[in-house]
């Protein structure tokens, strides 16, 4: 299946410390591009995986649930590990989901986690409707591109596939009832004018993550990687890298 222009995955390999971004549903690398190559170009290695069923058509999306997005990071994740020291795991809405997984059953081999916007909670009602609906509602209107900036677009579906998305709720589910195992140093970046993901799952993580920071964004609405903050993200997510990080960043 061909990829749509720009929806390619990216890597780069440098020093011995490697973050990995996980993008969100619907969505692709694209989002994260920026965020990718910043921290490229600070000597960090970065990998940016494409999710199968991204960046194609939201019909072959369709077979694909989200036991297969997280099969992709995870073996991103790994092949991180095997070439650096020390990694850290970032994502946006449904990939700061998959990051927060990928802590919960790494632990200790995982430095530290930054979320952006990150869903976790089942806070759409169509979405309760989802198992049933999937069986004669093939997708419904996408929620992609909720950028405040003007002249920037999300490269991501118009549509979003039924199927897919009822895989959710167990995600959701799974990560929340772990949440007390993410004892790595956590980063939220809270967007405060939010058109996809509303501040339950943020709430939950100020309940049941003691330890998280969380630092509210104005300019921005959810794609917040591609808007206004996304500088502010892009240096924050730094600082905290060089914080935790035990040894020093190729460009330090």
């Amino acid at each position: 299946m061909p990829l749509m222009p720009g929806a390619e995955p990216y890597h780069h390999e440098a020093g011995q410390i490697g973050v990995l971004l996980c993008h969100g549903f619907t969505g692709t690398p694209q989002s994260l591009r920026p965020w990718a190559e910043f921290l490229a170009g600070h000597g960090l290695s970065v990998s940016l995986p494409r999710q199968p069923g991204h960046g194609t058509t939201w019909q072959e999306m369709n077979h694909t649930r989200w036991e297969d997005w997280y099969a992709e990071v995870e073996k991103a994740f790994e092949d991180l590990q095997g070439r650096c020291a020390e990694v850290f795991v970032a994502g946006l809405s449904l990939g700061g989901c998959l990051a927060l997984r990928l802590a919960e059953v790494h632990g200790e081999a995982i430095k530290g986690v930054v979320v952006v916007n990150p869903s976790i909670a089942n806070d759409v009602p169509l979405l309760k409707l989802a198992p049933l609906l999937k069986w004669f509602l093939p997708s419904v209107p996408g929620v992609a591109n909720d950028v405040k900036k003007p002249g920037v677009t999300e490269l991501a579906y118009t549509r979003t596939p039924v199927k897919a998305a009822a895989s959710l709720p167990g995600l959701w589910s799974l990560v929340q009832a772990d949440l007390a195992r993410v004892t790595q140093p956590l980063l939220v970046f809270h967007s405060i004018d939010d058109h996809v993901v509303k501040p339950t799952s943020v709430a939950v993580i100020r309940q049941k993550v003691p330890q998280a920071t969380i630092e509210e964004l104005t300019d921005s609405y959810h794609v917040a990687t591609l808007d206004n903050d996304a500088d502010r993200i892009f240096a924050g997510s730094l600082g905290f890298i060089r914080t935790h990080a035990s040894v020093p960043l190729q460009r330090d």
